[in-house]
């Protein structure tokens, strides 16, 4: 609540919020000046997104019109002026289970809606930002011990290969917006496991990221993760991406 009454963000795209609507305090599940949409998973206590806007959609969506994933809390997108934000949870996988096929088959299900959405923005003369944990570290760069997890998901060749299709300006057409400020930079980490001292070391995952398109990433000035000053401050193993558009 304290990180809420500070920002100036003007949207912010929650993941893994696994709660439903009804177990959320009042001052998280409809704080004042914002308008919020909570997607919840069938499964309870599951995955969970939500969306917070300054003002009211003109259009809300949950789900991306897939038979298998719409009712597992991953995906909900609004419509604002100029733009479309949607926060995304990718699955996590894990690699020999049927997790790991769940996440191939999500992976392969939402870069045909990608496509769409942004062919659709286009006609309409909109952009569009995806925010969230897409559960994927895309290079050497994104992941302190990178060399070893090549094995592992989250890194996995095929996984990297899919997320290098969506910044292929041939193929899904968007841009990593903080990688494109930070060209250079190891990281900025995102996650860091609980396990260890990961968090003190900066031994962690880049994985949660903003999406757009490239009208959009292009009026990117400025993009930090607000990341905790110690370990005791934490409140999450994530740390919010945030960007400012011009």
């Amino acid at each position: 609540m304290e990180w809420l009454a500070d920002t100036s963000a003007d949207a912010i795209c929650l993941q893994e919020v696994r709660a439903e609507p009804q177990q959320l305090s009042e001052g998280v599940r409809q704080p004042d000046g914002w308008h919020v949409v909570h997607a919840p998973a069938a499964a309870k206590g599951r995955a969970g997104v939500s969306l917070y806007t300054r003002r009211e959609p003109d259009r809300i969506q949950v789900g991306f019109g897939s038979e298998e994933f719409d009712d597992s809390g991953r995906y909900v997108e609004a419509d604002l002026p100029g733009v479309t934000v949607a926060s995304l949870y990718l699955p996590s996988g894990e690699v020999g289970t049927e997790r790991q096929d769940e996440k191939i088959r999500f992976m392969g299900e939402f870069l045909a809606y990608l496509k769409e959405l942004r062919e659709r923005a286009a006609a309409g003369g909109r952009e569009v930002v995806v925010c969230g944990d897409w559960n994927i570290a895309h290079r050497e760069a994104d992941l302190k011990n990178w060399r070893g997890n090549t094995k592992n998901s989250g890194f996995l060749p095929e996984e990297r290969e899919w997320l290098g299709r969506v910044f292929e300006p041939d193929d899904g057409g968007y841009v990593d917006v903080l990688r494109a400020l930070h060209p250079d930079a190891e990281g900025p980490y995102t996650w860091w496991s609980y396990r260890g001292r990961a968090f003190d070391n900066d031994s962690g995952w880049r994985i949660d990221y903003q999406v757009a398109t490239p009208g959009l990433a292009g009026r990117a000035v400025k993009g930090v993760v607000e990341r905790a000053a110690t370990h005791g401050e934490r409140w999450s193993d994530h740390a919010p991406v945030t960007v400012v558009y011009e």
